[in-house]
């Protein structure tokens, strides 16, 4: 036999308690059991059992020896398992919460592609932006955007999550440029009600960190109504450059305090953990980072 049966033989017989358990549990005989761990014996050149007619404990070595050959194979049973899981096709349904504006612009126009790669998998998309949770949920993986708090759940990430202070050009026209983040306190600026500290905006420019507290007479829990407000003249704005791209593009509203970085955070795909990852959603999440692998500013 080879060493990792030897090691599974002699971790059975630990496990069972006696080389005739052992045997059993293994459809061998006692002898074969027996011959087993003398060879592993004499291969390592240590006793690893004190035995009697009564007992059978481990030695000193043969305690540390069994908990390297626990480790050694289960470590073998886990890269069997993924590699299996790696050649498995991705079916079932793949349950997936996504936040609502997000997943519209950036995720649905991308479910063709995915679905003709792997026809068997049914997926279950929710575009929701109310906090789930995935485990009593029942999601396989969420897209969440921001500071992800300290959990046991697995996170990648797709994308730098930049966010612009925007106006319109007639807005502008009208009101004058920000020159400095603390000219925003005399500008009317729309509130995302849904973000932390949404009314304290955090810069950092020439003159280190600056924070600035803003107001305005519109607070929405909807960053789609805040870009449509700001393109209609309706103040200044703080909005995610995925939302806002096109409308820079399009020249309906321009990035202003360009000298000004408003820390970024990011835009993560997150799935429980677990032993394995299950093909359906290993495959999703590579599909994802493999689309959103593009310079920083390609949402424009």
């Amino acid at each position: 036999m080879d060493n990792l049966s030897a090691m599974g033989i002699f971790v059975k017989v630990v496990n069972e308690g006696s080389f005739s358990a052992a045997a059993r549990a293994a459809s061998l005989t006692p002898s074969a059991v027996s011959k087993q761990v003398g060879r592993l014996e004499d291969r390592l050149g240590a006793r690893l059992f004190n035995r009697t007619t009564r007992h059978l404990s481990l030695t000193e070595v043969g305690k540390g020896f069994y908990e390297r050959c626990c480790q050694i194979l289960v470590d073998v049973e886990e890269a069997e398992d993924a590699v299996a899981n790696l050649h498995a096709a991705p079916r079932g349904t793949l349950k997936i919460n996504v936040p609502v504006a997000f997943g519209r612009l950036w995720i649905t126009g991308l479910i063709p592609e995915f679905m003709s790669l792997y026809p068997e998998i049914k997926l279950d998309l929710n575009l929701q932006d109310r906090f789930v949770d995935l485990l009593s949920e029942g999601y396989d993986l969420a897209v969440r955007i921001g500071d992800l708090e300290d959990s046991s759940l697995i996170a990648r990430k797709l994308a730098a999550n930049r966010r612009v202070v925007c106006a319109s050009p007639e807005y502008l026209k009208k009101h004058g440029a920000p020159k400095h983040p603390k000219d925003l306190e005399n500008h009317d600026c729309l509130i995302y009600a849904s973000r932390a500290f949404r009314n304290d905006w955090r810069f950092e420019g020439p003159d280190g960190a600056e924070l600035v507290h803003v107001s305005g007479a519109v607070e929405t829990n909807n960053p789609e109504v805040i870009m449509d407000l700001t393109c209609k003249n309706m103040g200044i704005s703080l909005l995610p450059l995925w939302l806002v791209g096109p409308a820079i593009r399009q020249a309906h509203m321009v990035e202003v305090l360009p000298d000004y970085h408003v820390p970024d955070s990011a835009i993560y795909a997150i799935y429980p953990p677990g032993r394995h990852l299950s093909p359906k959603v290993r495959v999703f999440v590579d599909f994802m980072v493999e689309k959103f692998n593009l310079p920083e500013n390609h949402f424009i």
